[in-house]
C-alpha cells in the first residue's frame, strides 16, 4: 500500500486528553483518493500509482484531463472514473494491490501515532518589506535616520552590483512548504477526517499532501 494520501485543510481545533490537557490539532479531509492510472516500467520506465482527489464539475476540467479520466472514445486501458480536480503520482514498487477506480481512504494509509510530513502552499501575504519578510532589525529610531524600516546598503563596493539571493522586499508567501515530524492524533474513518497535532501549511480549504515518514 502507498504511504501518501491527498487531502484538504478544514481548519484547527483542540482535543482534550485523558489527563485533562489540551492538544491543538489541524483537521484534514484526507481522501478518498481514486486510482486513475497505473504506471509500470514497461510503459513508463518506472512504477507509480496516479491518484485523484476532489470531485469537480466538467467546466473546471480541461478536455485532455477529461479524456484521460473518462477513458476517451478509443482509449480502453483507462476505466471510467469521476472527474477529479487534482491528480498526483505516488511512487510504489508493487502495483498488485491497486486497480483503476479503486478508492484509497485515510484509514488505509494512516493510523493514530504515525509520524507524517504535510506539504501545502503557504498563505499569500502580498508585497512585503524586509522587516516583515526577513525579520530585519530596522534602522535607528532617532537622530533623523530616515531608514526605520528600509533595507540598507546591500551591494558590494568592489563588485559594483547586488549579488543574487540578496534579501530584498518582494512577494511573501504562496510558496510550497513542508512541515515534518507531525503526529496523527485521531482518524475519523466515516468522515475521512485526520487530526494532526500542530499546524499545517496553507489557508482553510487548501490542498495538502500527507506522507508517512
Amino acid at each position: 500500500m502507498v504511504n501518501t494520501i491527498l487531502g484538504r485543510k478544514i481548519g484547527m481545533t483542540q482535543v482534550f486528553n485523558e489527563d485533562g490537557s489540551v492538544t491543538p490539532v489541524s483537521v484534514i479531509e484526507a481522501g478518498p483518493c481514486i486510482v486513475t492510472q497505473l504506471k509500470s516500467v514497461d510503459t513508463d520506465g518506472y512504477t507509480a500509482v496516479q491518484v485523484g482527489f476532489g470531485e469537480a464539475k466538467a467546466k473546471h476540467i480541461n478536455r485532455p484531463e477529461t479524456g484521460h479520466l473518462k477513458g476517451g472514445l478509443q482509449n480502453s486501458k483507462h476505466a471510467r472514473v469521476p472527474l477529479l480536480r487534482t491528480l498526483r503520482e505516488i511512487r510504489t514498487e508493487d502495483l498488485s494491490d491497486f486497480e483503476v477506480g479503486q478508492a484509497i481512504t485515510a484509514s488505509d494509509v494512516l493510523k493514530p501515532g504515525d509520524k507524517v510530513k504535510v506539504t501545502g502552499v503557504s498563505k499569500g501575504k502580498g508585497f512585503a518589506g524586509v522587516v516583515k519578510r526577513f525579520h530585519f532589525h530596522g534602522g535607528d529610531m532617532t537622530h533623523g535616520s530616515m531608514i526605520h524600516r528600509k533595507p540598507q546598503s546591500s551591494g558590494a563596493t568592489d563588485a559594483a552590483r547586488t549579488f543574487k539571493g540578496t534579501r530584498k522586499p518582494g512577494h511573501m508567501g504562496a510558496e510550497q512548504v513542508t512541515v515534518r515530524g507531525l503526529t496523527i492524533v485521531q482518524i475519523d474513518a466515516e468522515k475521512n477526517l485526520v487530526l494532526v497535532k500542530g499546524a499545517v501549511p496553507g489557508a482553510n480549504g487548501g490542498f495538502l499532501t500527507i506522507s508517512k515518514i
